[in-house]
């Protein structure tokens, strides 16, 4: 393991300083260019030394991989092209928007693509790392070392278990903001398309155009993973049964809860409170 930065050693967000070594005089074969996120991705991503010496290197290397927003890094540098990659949930869209020659995976926790690798936020490295292990060797070594750092080996649902409302692209039209907001505030409360459109203060018919070209989802789609999300909350932190968490999500019945959590998460109610019920609830 080699930590490089140009000029060598670097303070990180917060303070701490960290030694490496200058990235310039790294030179010879290199299995695995991993590139991390930051808040100063976007001065980096505009950084041509730094770009110039990832690219370098990565020319050489078996494989080039990204943690979260280090995605942005190597968009820049032209490495992601026709590829698909993904970022942390919050980014996304502005690494469509910035680079449309890369087939951004907006759910995934990480992705994988020839010799190319991207994972989400910064956890979702672990889940990329342990990916790369099992490829790298096979999936028993995983598990071990999975085990070992009392993780996951693979974790259940995407990136749309995290903040619905944060993962809309910014509308313009104040009803429609106020709208967004109202759904994730209460979504358990009774969202019709007649509802949602008088708090949007449109048409009904207008509002069915207009929602998903703004939000990326029908309006029920909306719904359905605000009261999902909602429904996880009380999973993580609760011991209610199924039925008395459906209702309170808006869901009706245990088994309508069951059918969204499969659709958006990838894992049944009772599966997601196994994973990651909280402590305080234990």
């Amino acid at each position: 393991m080699r930590l490089a930065a140009p000029g060598g050693g670097f303070a990180v967000h917060g303070g701490l300083r960290l030694e490496a070594e200058d990235l310039r005089t790294v030179s010879g074969g290199v299995d695995t260019v991993l590139v991390v996120g930051g808040f100063g991705f976007t001065t980096a991503a505009r950084d041509a030394e730094l770009l110039h010496h990832v690219r370098r290197l990565a020319s050489r290397a078996r494989r080039v991989a990204g943690v979260c927003t280090g995605a942005f890094v190597l968009a820049a540098a032209g490495l992601l092209d026709g590829r698909r990659a993904t970022t942390h949930w919050a980014y996304c869209d502005r690494l469509a928007a910035e680079h449309p020659a890369v087939e951004v995976v907006p759910d995934a926790i990480h992705v994988r693509d020839g010799a190319t690798a991207t994972s989400a936020g910064v956890t979702a490295g672990i889940d990329l790392a342990l990916a790369l292990v099992e490829h790298d060797h096979d999936a028993a070594l995983a598990r071990l070392v999975a085990r070992w750092m009392v993780v996951f080996l693979q974790r259940p649902g995407g990136q749309s278990q995290f903040s619905v409302r944060a993962r809309v692209p910014p509308v313009r039209e104040p009803g429609l903001r106020a709208l967004l907001d109202a759904v994730a505030d209460d979504p358990a409360a009774r969202w019709t398309v007649e509802e949602m459109a008088r708090r949007a203060a449109m048409s009904p018919r207008h509002f069915a155009r207009v929602f998903p070209r703004r939000v990326g989802v029908p309006p029920a789609r909306y719904v359905e993973r605000a009261r999902v999300e909602a429904a996880a909350g009380v999973l993580e932190s609760g011991d209610e049964g199924l039925d008395v968490v459906a209702r309170r999500c808006g869901f009706g019945s245990a088994e309508t809860l069951r059918r969204a959590f499969l659709r958006v998460l990838g894992v049944t109610p009772g599966g997601y409170r196994q994973r990651f019920r909280t402590t305080g609830a234990a």
